[in-house]
């Protein structure tokens, strides 16, 4: 199973975005929008943060997402939604977005129902759809969807913030998961950097995020290999 490098972009606006889309597109296929309501975690990233008001809306934000979707890039977009109410923007996402990721501990309306819900919307746009869980949320809970989901994400750091340090005790969860998911995407994000990167590997994981160690660097390129390596 391929592994690949997601670089993470948690940023407040949209100038913000496109240099980081840019300063990685040439060395992966893929990068990954922290997108933050400032309700279901303690932080705002674009477009919520262009947005006044706490987890609002409406015409601006739909404004701000359409600049994505002309955004030309050889990148995929994967938009990882770090939200209370996922299901009142998720139809926004996939207009721009190539593949979406859900927080199960987030506030769907009938939970289970409207995991599937949003999983038939995004198959029928034919995008991705992934699950997150946050690192206390076992990973049985994700059991029922698995035949139907692109990936399961699990946080390795509390959501919310970048610069965490990685909680090595999630790892065992990947190698439990990857045992009844065979062939199925794993992905992990938080804490990961290039003294760790091999324990993550080792775990089963197959999708392997990564911001602060990337955006940080002197040299983006020669981190991204790093990772790789």
């Amino acid at each position: 199973m391929k592994t690949e490098i997601i670089p993470t972009i948690l940023v407040n606006n949209f100038k913000q975005v496109e240099e980081n889309i840019r300063a990685v597109e040439k060395y992966v296929n893929w990068v990954q929008l922290d997108i933050m309501d400032g309700v279901f975690v303690n932080n705002e990233t674009w477009p919520h943060s262009v947005v006044p008001g706490k987890a609002k809306r409406g015409e601006k934000y739909s404004q701000e997402i359409k600049k994505l979707k002309k955004l030309k890039t050889r990148v995929k977009i994967e938009a990882h939604l770090m939200v209370e109410k996922p299901e009142e923007e998720f139809d926004e996402w996939l207009k721009a977005a190539d593949r979406i990721i859900v927080h199960f501990e987030s506030k769907i309306t009938s939970r289970e129902l409207g995991i599937r819900e949003l999983i038939k919307k995004a198959k029928n746009k034919k995008k991705g759809i992934g699950l997150a869980l946050n690192p206390e949320t076992h990973y049985a809970v994700a059991t029922p969807f698995l035949k139907d989901l692109d990936l399961i994400l699990l946080m390795t750091v509390q959501p919310g913030w970048g610069g965490q340090e990685l909680k090595s005790w999630v790892l065992e969860k990947a190698e439990a998961l990857r045992k009844i998911w065979p062939k199925g995407n794993i992905e992990v994000d938080g804490g990961v950097n290039n003294e760790n990167i091999d324990k993550v590997k080792k775990s089963g994981v197959n999708l392997i995020c990564a911001g602060t160690y990337i955006y940080r660097s002197k040299n983006i390129e020669e981190a991204v290999k790093e990772l790789k390596l």
